[in-house]
């Protein structure tokens, strides 16, 4: 699998009470080195990080764009377009991230070997995301754009300094007009070039009034360049500095720091607000009031409600005077090792937060729509029902678009009946490294039903074709149900599945609409795989909109007696007898056409460069270098993914040689490091596997390729 980052030290998170978030001391254990601190050399060959910029220097440079200096930043650009959409006019979310001072795990443009590492999934429940550390200027890692773009969410990076040396920062910054707007100007391009929606502004230093006029200059412009250079994208001052140059946190919008709210797209305020407070901005804010977002620090540190498992306090009270809300470092559910795990202490923490504010996003909102609910990590990676690698994993740019679980309890999420839906990390999985499975026990009369997605996507008339792949026993039977809605209310549901009689003859059934049959799709999936895939072709009338899309489950009708049926298996007993339920979900695919085209792999230009090679043993070598790839006619490929494969050939002709997954790109590059090549071997061959946007991937066979021969006179 990808590149493993190097295991850090945690760092000791400080619960300092009063001072703002930004501003609390994030100290790192004592003699921990992060991997881009001198000798760290940009320009030289490595594995893929991302890294922040730490120097006013630095960033004047323009070195990090610099692809002669900087060997990592093709890895680093996102494989999405920055969230252009607007911001909704209703009372929003943003998330900001701050996690263990930043740059963990999600600092392989790659992936790592964690399957624990520091995730979110609920992102129906955000409108902004902001990605925040202590260093100058943080740069988003790719993998939590490429995840928050696929739900909506925007993404922004942070510009901070603080205590002195931040003064010093600022006040050769601002130390003119010009200087002002040329970094502002550099934090522009970056956001540009990598693909971020945009900066989160925290100056957190006392200041000279003198340079108060060059500040708000370099605020006015880094929100017009930003809003020419990304459509949509957003600058969102932080309530730390005011318009006086003290560094007095306000906890509210006031007349302290209104003068750069009305620069810019939104205030970030402290989070040791009272209870007027919001009422207070949103007056203040007048018919901005939805760009104040009020600081609810999730540590508790002197924050409304005191965060915590009574976040939900204060977001009552932010939904209740319609403002926004800025949740900061829901991390703490992972740094403090809520019980009884991580999985299911946030499920139950963002539980809380559906509940106070409901969903915020909806999918699929166009076609086609793919999901193989993978959450980005895992124990093992399968590709279209087969098992290609099988050891742990992380990769958050590997995310499929999440269904909208909501929590319920220890046992899972949303507990119905006797049966719950979870994410399954044991059952082995159709695509990535999960599946949905349903377990537990149903009554020979009842569905199962349950929402995945909460949908906006307008029917256009036509053939719609759905896929999906089961795996279930025996008598287990899964299905799914979409909900179409039209513009006079009027409400429709249709019910797919290769068994439609075993749902007709519940009493549940007259909530359907309609019935489609779905036929085992071809080609099956291989020989010796579990899972079956099944297609279904729907004609829904245009007018509607596809509004909800849900899983539905029910026993099947056999003339047997299932052994671990609960009753007594009489006629008597009849529909009130409860039978074991086990069956998983691995994707569902939504497309107006049956068939994705990838271009042929003569379309391809594939190249290797910084290749070297090392000794490993008398027996084999080691083999590093960067492989990159592009359309022949240099337009922009149609896809979000590319698996990566190699196969090593050697002089015999006859032998059969097994090809190893090596990882997945979101971008034309992919960084092989230290691939272990065994002396008997004469060559190897490269494969990278285009995937698209319904969840196909071109075969291997037709896929392009890059060969390196020969591997003798290269050693």
């Amino acid at each position: 699998m990808p590149f493993s980052p190097r295991r850090l030290l945690r760092r000791l998170r400080s619960m300092l009470p009063s001072a703002a978030p930004a501003a609390a001391a994030e100290e790192e254990e004592e003699g921990e080195r992060r991997p881009w601190e001198p000798p760290f050399d940009a320009s030289r060959p490595a594995p893929p990080i991302s890294y922040p910029i730490t120097t006013l220097a630095a960033l004047a440079s323009r070195a990090y764009l610099s692809e002669a200096g900087n060997f990592h930043l093709p890895f680093n650009r996102a494989s999405s377009s920055p969230w252009a959409a607007p911001l909704p006019p209703r009372p929003r979310i943003l998330a900001c991230h701050d996690f263990r001072g930043g740059y963990r795990d999600d600092a392989a443009p790659q992936g790592g070997d964690d399957p624990g590492a520091y995730a979110l999934w609920h992102w129906h429940l955000i409108d902004v995301f902001v990605y925040f550390s202590h260093y100058l200027v943080t740069l988003p890692p790719p993998c939590w754009v490429n995840a928050a773009h696929l739900h909506g969410v925007k993404v922004l990076g942070t510009f901070i300094t603080e205590w002195e040396k931040g003064a010093e920062i600022c006040e050769e910054m601002l130390a003119t007009e010009a200087s002002a707007q040329m970094y502002a100007e550099r934090l522009t391009e970056l956001a540009a070039y990598l693909g971020f929606d945009g900066w989160l502004i925290n100056i957190e230093v006392k200041l000279g009034i003198q340079f108060i006029d060059n500040l708000k200059e370099f605020v006015n412009h880094l929100t017009k360049t930003m809003h020419a250079e990304v459509p949509g994208s957003l600058v969102i001052w932080y309530d730390a500095i005011t318009v006086n140059g003290d560094l007095d946190w306000q906890n509210k919008l006031n007349k302290y720091n209104k003068p750069f709210f009305d620069l810019c797209d939104g205030l970030f305020s402290n989070y040791t607000w009272k209870e007027k407070y919001p009422q207070e901005s949103a007056a203040v804010a007048g018919e901005r009031k939805y760009d104040v977002y009020m600081g609810i620090d999730v540590y508790g540190r002197n924050t409304f409600g005191g965060g915590q498992w009574n976040t939900n306090v204060a977001l009552d009270l932010l939904k209740k005077d319609d403002v926004s809300a800025a949740i900061f470092a829901p991390g703490w559910v992972y740094e403090t090792k809520q019980p009884p795990n991580f999985r299911t202490a946030q499920n139950r923490w963002w539980g809380l937060v559906q509940e106070s504010w409901g969903v915020l996003q909806s999918y699929p909102k166009q076609l086609p729509f793919y999901s193989d609910f993978d959450q980005g990590h895992g124990y093992q990676v399968s590709i279209e029902g087969v098992k290609v690698y099988g050891a742990p994993w992380d990769n958050i740019s590997c995310q499929s678009f999440q269904p909208m679980l909501k929590y319920a309890g220890d046992r899972g999420l949303q507990t119905v009946i006797n049966c719950h839906l979870i994410h399954s990390f044991e059952d082995e999985p159709y695509s990535g490294g999960n599946c949905v499975t349903v377990k537990g026990s149903l009554q020979q009369n009842e569905i199962f039903s349950e929402q995945l997605f909460n949908g906006g996507l307008p029917m256009e008339g036509g053939s719609v074709y759905v896929f999906y792949s089961v795996k279930a026993d025996a008598r287990s039977g899964l299905g799914l149900s979409l909900d179409l809605s039209s513009g006079n209310k009027e409400s429709s549901s249709i019910l797919i599945a290769d068994d439609t009689t075993a749902f007709k003859t519940k009493e549940q059934h007259r909530k359907y609409g309609s019935y489609v049959n779905a036929d085992k799709a071809e080609p099956h999936t291989p020989v010796h795989q579990n899972w079956v895939v099944y297609k279904a072709t729907i004609q829904p009338s245009a007018g509607f909109t596809l509004t909800g899309i849900n899983i539905v489950c029910t026993m099947k009708t056999t003339g047997g007696i299932d052994p671990e049926t609960d009753g007594d298996g009489s006629s008597e007993a009849g529909a009130n007898r409860s039978s074991r339920y086990h069956a998983s979900l691995g994707h569902v695919s939504i497309q107006n056409t049956e068939k994705t085209e990838f271009p042929p792999a003569r379309s391809w230009v594939t190249e290797g460069k910084y290749i070297s090679w090392s000794n490993s043993s008398d027996e084999s070598k080691l083999a590093s270098l960067k492989i990159s790839w592009e359309l022949e006619n240099k337009q922009q490929a149609p896809f979000m993914k590319y698996n990566v494969y190699v196969e090593k050939l050697t002089a015999d002709s006859n032998a059969k040689t097994p090809r190893f997954f090596l990882g997945v790109a979101s971008v034309q590059a992919f960084y092989v490091s230290d691939l272990e090549v065994a002396s008997e071997v004469t060559a190897l061959k490269f494969f990278i596997q285009p995937c698209g946007r319904d969840g196909s991937c071109q075969g291997l066979d037709e896929c392009p390729k890059f060969h390196l021969v020969p591997v003798d006179s290269a050693m």
